[in-house]
């Protein structure tokens, strides 16, 4: 990735504001991603950290699988165009997650997502929820996008 396609990617992940293409991704970034930062930006990683909003529990007061795998699903799809791949990511193939623990409102979080592998039509991402107080992972997920071709098919 060059240098001015890189700082990009950084300026969009530090600057965007919630302007959306729908009204869906408006509410999603308003309800989840809202409080979000970007701590980190490097080739085919990316680091946010947060502080849990009371929005984003769930019945028993924690945070929200709901909420986690959304973050699973956003987040990992950012690490690809960090990776010098286009914004146009494709589509999500498989979001797993595994919660491990608990995490709390107003606990500080931080969630890094890693690019895996890219193939010529698949990416693979893998993303760490830790506490930041302690480093504990809390959850994981690993998020699968098939990644849309530029060649015209000869079919």
């Amino acid at each position: 990735m060059g240098k001015t396609e890189f700082e990009s990617v950084k300026r969009y992940l530090e600057n965007n504001k919630g302007e959306s293409e729908s009204e869906t991704r408006a509410f999603l970034e308003h309800l989840i991603l809202r409080g979000l930062r970007l701590n980190l930006i490097e080739p085919g990683h990316v680091v946010f950290s947060m502080n849990i909003p009371p929005r984003l529990l769930n019945s028993g007061n924690y945070l929200h699988g709901g909420a986690i795998t959304t973050l699973v699903d956003l987040i990992g799809a950012a690490a690809i165009p960090a990776a010098g791949f286009p914004w146009d990511s494709g589509v999500s193939l498989e979001i797993n997650l595994s919660c491990l623990d608990a995490a709390y409102a107003h606990e500080e979080i931080e969630i890094d997502a890693r690019v895996l592998r890219v193939g010529k039509t698949i990416a693979a991402v893998s993303v760490e929820f830790r506490k930041k107080k302690t480093g504990q992972i809390f959850a994981q997920g690993r998020h699968t996008k098939y990644l849309p071709s530029t060649i015209a098919s000869k079919l």
